[in-house]
């Protein structure tokens, strides 16, 4: 599982060049400085800290805060080390202080720390591959969806809901759905931990099981699922009666848009004369990817733009060379409450642009974007650095993209009936005047 988005290349401590982030671009060498800069004063902080011998003759180290704010906790650090009963260990304090600095100053369910063992594990699903159920989790806020700030601890508030399972993964053999909600991780109640807990509680060894307690709708049940190594494929293809080429996007890895550009290209050579793009159970990756494969549908124009702190802009346009930007060749776009992120880019742009009819429910809803980068433990940070919004400068946040033609999924339908996917093809093989239509009106 990755959090969204939303969003690698080495895990080493200090790459020559730093790694893009889940659903976001390269960050500047500002923005590295900044991180780096941050760990080195928490190092200073944290690790060099001494502590008070009794009487106050001794002092094994100082505690260099950086701003007097934390000089509080340079003191609560010496008290720890001069009083407590135990013997403390640094690392764990290290560990715990920086944990506290996301999930109390921070306040935003998409920044936080990873340890060491968490931040490998999340560089591996970035990478394509690791061991776990293969689902996308994240955090909802039931009452008032706008305010994730205050969802720093899940709750029965603060939810811990599935976006979706991974195709071909463990989750989605064993039936595990897009919205379930998860109370509890081998019966053990998820409120008062964070999703970064669960996601490490959830993933484990290649053939152990793990039980997740569910609810679904107004059912509440356990689901047994054994782990293994995913390994994800991002692509998928064929071509549909009436000369339809289906292709299927499962996530934005950075070898994501060259896999989709030679899918898309092998649809075209076989004939195909329209284009069902299904990102549904999409939990997004990196924007450069969502940029490169809007652009094989829109030849020019923006695609969306990114907003930072200080009212830093920054506009993606279509990169050019895509296979698909003739309007000659109809688009249906099949989206549903597990496309998020980058996926919400792409649907976003494809809308408004009016290059794609999107069919489904709505999409996810996250705009935000994340950078991480690692510290000198091994272990790592993800910081939301800013929002992107759509090509029309709408945000998606927190009720998504809206499809064009709202097509549910009954519950209990048969796995080999796709009701969305059925009324593409429908409107994809309606008469000429029909398919200008439904252009006109994306």
């Amino acid at each position: 599982m990755t959090d969204q988005i939303p969003e690698q290349t080495t895990p080493s401590p200090l790459p020559t060049r730093p790694p893009e982030r889940p659903g976001g671009r390269i960050p500047s060498p500002v923005t590295w400085v900044v991180s780096l800069v941050l760990a080195s004063m928490l190092g200073a902080l944290l690790f060099t800290g001494g502590y008070l011998a009794a009487g106050g003759a001794n002092r094994e180290g100082t505690c260099a805060a950086p701003t007097e704010a934390f000089a509080a906790l340079c003191e609560a650090y010496d008290k720890l080390k001069q009083q407590f009963v135990d013997k403390l260990d640094d690392t764990q304090l290290a560990e715990g202080a920086i944990r506290g600095l996301f999930e109390y100053g921070v306040k935003d369910p998409f920044s936080g720390y990873m340890s060491p063992d968490e931040y490998q594990r999340a560089l591996g699903s970035l990478s394509g591959e690791f061991t776990g159920i293969g689902a996308e989790m994240a955090v909802k806020n039931t009452v008032n969806p706008d305010d994730l700030a205050s969802c720093t601890k899940l709750s029965d508030t603060c939810t811990l809901v599935v976006v979706a399972p991974l195709a071909d993964s463990p989750a989605e053999a064993a039936g595990l759905q897009s919205g379930d909600v998860v109370l509890a991780v081998d019966s053990v109640s998820v409120n008062g931990s964070t999703l970064q807990d669960e996601v490490g509680k959830v993933r484990g060894k290649s053939g152990t099981k793990v039980t997740l307690t569910l609810k679904r709708g107004d059912r509440t049940f356990d689901l047994t699922i054994t782990r293994a190594k995913i390994v994800q494929k991002e692509v998928t293809s064929k071509m549909l009666d009436g000369k339809i080429g289906y292709i299927a996007l499962h996530g934005f890895s950075q070898g994501s848009a060259d896999e989709f550009h030679k899918a898309l290209g092998d649809l075209l050579d076989q004939g195909a004369i329209s284009i069902v793009f299904d990102l549904r159970d999409n939990p997004g990756g990196y924007i450069d990817a969502a940029q490169k494969i809007a652009s094989e549908f829109i030849g020019s124009g923006l695609i969306f733009s990114q907003e930072s702190s200080g009212g830093q802009k920054k506009p993606w346009e279509a990169v050019g060379g895509g296979l698909a930007t003739a309007t000659s060749l109809p688009l249906a776009v099949l989206v549903n409450g597990g496309s998020a992120s980058a996926s919400e880019i792409v649907s976003a742009a494809l809308k408004e642009t009016g290059r794609g009819t999107l069919i489904g429910t709505p999409t996810y809803g996250k705009n935000t974007v994340q950078v991480w980068a690692p510290l000198e433990n091994d272990g790592g940070v993800r910081i939301t650095i800013s929002r992107w919004f759509t090509p029309d400068h709408n945000s998606v946040a927190p009720d998504g993209v809206q499809p064009d033609i709202l097509v549910e999924v009954p519950d209990g339908t048969p796995p080999d009936q796709d009701p969305q996917l059925d009324r593409a093809i429908t409107e994809l093989t309606a008469p000429a005047a029909s398919i200008s239509w439904l252009r006109a009106a994306a």
